[in-house]
């Protein structure tokens, strides 16, 4: 073994080792830092909301000049809802109910009063809650009401007031900590009741509660007849399908909250990060090459005296390790600094990304560190066998 690790010292070309070295570290770091950046950055764009599922929408008719002139109705009659629903792209359509009674309301967060003022309560039916039931529920008569809030009133809280005052940002894990106190009034009534926030709202940007807290506050409350829905709630199989956006625009209605654009967003960002891997893998595969040239040229060079170190008894096997565990050794090396390199570059972004959306789930480096590892694992393997193929072939000229 030391005999051949002598020979293989007197032609080993640095340069050579060097350039395969920092480009399959460039390679690798493309390749890691684009999948990282991916799993951090698009559940910005694709977060679940705290109650609707991807393949929920909202859906209001557009409000413009036609309609104000024309005097057409916002509200949506029994036989729209019905051809809505017949449509092959929807599954279930629901609508939104309104509070048709006052609501003052009062929030406060660690003692410090956030709103005080008239608010509008709705709800949708309970299939469409994507929480577990027993978190949404009113029985008749109870004090406390769940409340679902728009995600843009605690991004109002965290980077306005909290930020100002010093004061923590809440999370949807947090939610618990809003006070919330709901003074309902209507039909010569009045009553209080706390409310209890169970979490935040991407797509509505109106408060949210139970079905049957409407039902019994319309019926104790109000006197008035119910109203039409002004918004329905949809589950579609696929929200980016051409058919949803045709017919949206055909009939004159828009979804809220931007979803087909959020969903457009994310498919771009997807296919942005595939582009910039493609590219890592490429520089990867490039400097497989160049480190293939460097040991194959290493390999002749030394062809005479390797074939004499056969003739005198060394096997193939023992032949090749050395050139094995150079290989092994770069490629090794590539993957730890690959990984240092990438906990250092997320450092500088992560926090800005956390602080802006504090309602994203904590992510980790794992996945990207189980990826290095497959690209080591597959690269060695490959090098191993090419390696012990050439000196294979010096052996089998020997015979």
């Amino acid at each position: 073994m030391s005999l051949v690790w002598k020979l293989l010292r007197q032609h080993i070309s640095v340069p050579q080792l060097a350039g395969f070295f920092f480009a399959n570290l460039f390679g690798m770091f493309i390749v890691l830092m684009g999948y990282q950046f991916y799993r951090d950055v698009v559940p910005v764009f694709t977060a679940k909301d705290t109650f609707m599922k991807a393949d929920f929408m909202v859906l209001s008719k557009k409000i413009g000049n036609a309609t104000t002139l024309t005097g057409q109705s916002n509200t949506f009659s029994g036989a729209e809802i019905d051809d809505l629903s017949g449509q092959s792209f929807v599954k279930n359509v629901g609508a939104f109910t309104s509070a048709d009674f006052r609501v003052n309301a009062s929030m406060s967060v660690s003692g410090q009063s956030l709103l005080s003022s008239e608010i509008f309560l709705e709800s949708v039916p309970d299939q469409f809650i994507d929480i577990p039931l027993s978190d949404w529920s009113y029985s008749e008569g109870g004090k406390e009401v769940p409340i679902i809030l728009p995600r843009s009133y605690i991004n109002m809280y965290n980077f306005g007031f909290a930020q100002s005052r010093k004061l923590p940002k809440i999370s949807d894990g947090f939610a618990s900590t809003i006070d919330v106190r709901l003074f309902v009034h209507g039909n010569n009534k009045s009553e209080e009741y706390k409310g209890k926030v169970i979490g935040f709202s991407n797509k509505l940007n109106t408060i949210l509660v139970p079905q049957s807290f409407i039902d019994y506050g319309n019926s104790q409350y109000s006197s008035s007849d119910a109203q039409p829905p002004t918004r329905l709630i949809l589950e579609v199989d696929n929200p980016t399908d051409e058919g949803v956006a045709a017919y949206l625009e055909s009939h004159g209605l828009e979804l809220e909250r931007g979803d087909l654009n959020a969903e457009k967003t994310a498919s771009f960002l997807r296919l942005l990060v595939t582009i910039v891997m493609a590219v890592g893998l490429l520089i990867s595969i490039l400097s497989f090459y160049i480190l293939m040239l460097s040991i194959y040229l290493l390999v002749q060079k030394n062809a005479a005296k390797l074939e004499n170190l056969l003739l005198i008894g060394y096997s193939p096997a023992q032949v090749a390790r050395p050139y094995q565990i150079l290989t092994l050794v770069l490629n090794v090396a590539v993957f730890i600094i690959a990984i240092v390199l990438l906990v250092v570059v997320r450092g500088y972004y992560i926090d800005t990304i956390y602080s802006l959306f504090p309602q994203l789930p904590d992510s980790t480096i794992l996945y990207s560190v189980v990826l290095g590892v497959i690209l080591l694992f597959v690269v060695s393997i490959i090098n191993i066998f090419v390696i012990r193929r050439k000196i294979q072939r010096i052996w089998y000229r020997k015979d």
